[in-house]
């Protein structure tokens, strides 16, 4: 399983530090793909595709399972890109948007919400999201959920319920594990 990164628009030495907190909470080696956002490319879900199949191939030739994560700007871009690349045959286990405020998710697989706050949290849930999502208590700003996951505490919740509190980190991991262990429908939305 490949995890593919697609940032917003910011310093590229954020989505570093969002790769290391994810690392320094999971207990398994994960393999990331960043999308490199030199410009507004995170937008073009053609872009992000012409990417994905420069590094994994042809999707109907096994290429591997792939979880998207974008962030802000890029699930702008993730989302459709996500899309395309099922209807080629790749396999797309999710898609977990963080803090993709405005945007409408949609697909034909699991999709995730996590957000900086429960304004955008509640706000968000109209235009799709999963049963499981999470969002920020307290509040922290949108950079800092993507900069920092491992030190944003939040609530984890399952179709609209509070479940419980862990960081943005342990929630995101505690998906990809579902999904690398082909557990992904007890979190699907």
């Amino acid at each position: 399983m490949f995890i593919v990164i697609c940032p917003g628009i910011h310093a590229p030495e954020l989505t570093q530090e969002f790769v290391q907190g994810l690392n320094a909470t999971s207990s398994h080696i994960n393999k990331f793909l960043v999308f490199p956002t030199h410009d507004y490319a995170v937008l073009s879900p053609l872009h992000i595709l012409q990417f994905l199949q420069s590094q994994l191939g042809d999707p109907q030739q096994s290429s591997p399972a792939v979880v998207f994560i974008a962030f802000s700007a890029g699930v702008v871009g993730a989302v459709t890109a996500a899309s395309l690349w099922q209807s080629l045959g790749g396999q797309v286990l999710a898609l977990i948007a963080i803090d993709g405020w405005g945007v409408p998710l949609f697909g034909n697989f699991p999709v995730h919400r996590l957000s900086h706050d429960y304004f955008t949290h509640w706000s968000s849930a109209m235009l799709g999201s999963g049963s499981a999502n999470f969002y920020a208590e307290p509040a922290v700003d949108h950079l800092t959920l993507w900069r920092s996951p491992q030190n944003v505490s939040g609530c984890y919740t399952k179709n609209s319920q509070p479940l419980l509190h862990l960081t943005a980190a342990d929630f995101v991991i505690m998906l990809l594990e579902q999904y690398r262990r082909g557990q992904g429908s007890e979190v699907r939305g």
